[in-house]
């Protein structure tokens, strides 16, 4: 098992301000960018198919070895710096759920051996903040669903849900901060 404590993952469904919650953390803090955007502007690049609205899933098989090069990266890198990660590994699974494919023993297995810190931060639906754009395509109701899903996947291995408040950035990027030292 390939356990980091110092890997602190911020997850929720789309929409919910992740980006600009990690943007405020990001002076301090190393961020590990999200995975799924950046393989959907790759795949639009070129023209490829590993897209949610393609091949969904090619575009799992892309998100969870992404998120596995990843998290083996930053753990080469040997540092006891703190890393928040936009995502993780289990958000693929929760979305291989979501699509119907469910969580393959492999996928079993890579969510068992590669170990983030056991608190986990997610951010609630907020209506007032969602909009969708040309990566995120999820209606609302998809929103809200995903986090209901993420929050059962998180939970099925063993991971502490810490719920963010509705805030401002800096208000939950403080409420992080105070979780991480308590």
């Amino acid at each position: 098992m390939l356990r980091r404590e110092n890997f602190y993952i911020i997850t929720g469904g789309p929409g919910v301000g992740k980006t600009t919650l990690l943007k405020q953390l990001e002076p301090d803090y190393i961020i590990v960018p999200e995975v799924a955007r950046e393989i959907i502007k790759e795949q639009v690049q070129q023209n490829g198919e590993g897209l949610p609205w393609k091949d969904r899933q090619l575009y799992t098989t892309l998100m969870l070895n992404r998120s596995i090069k990843s998290f083996r990266e930053i753990c080469s890198l040997n540092t006891k710096d703190i890393y928040f990660f936009d995502r993780g590994i289990l958000d693929t699974l929760c979305y291989a759920e979501m699509i119907g494919d469910g969580i393959s023993d492999e996928m079993d297995t890579i969510a068992q051996t590669f170990r983030y810190n056991p608190r986990v931060f997610i951010l609630p639906p907020w209506l007032e903040i969602y909009s969708a754009d040309e990566e995120r395509k999820q209606t609302w109701e998809e929103a809200e669903l995903t986090y209901e899903k993420m929050r059962v996947t998180y939970e099925k291995y063993d991971y502490q849900l810490i719920d963010v408040p509705k805030d401002t950035a800096e208000n939950r990027r403080k409420f992080i901060l105070g979780k991480l030292n308590s």
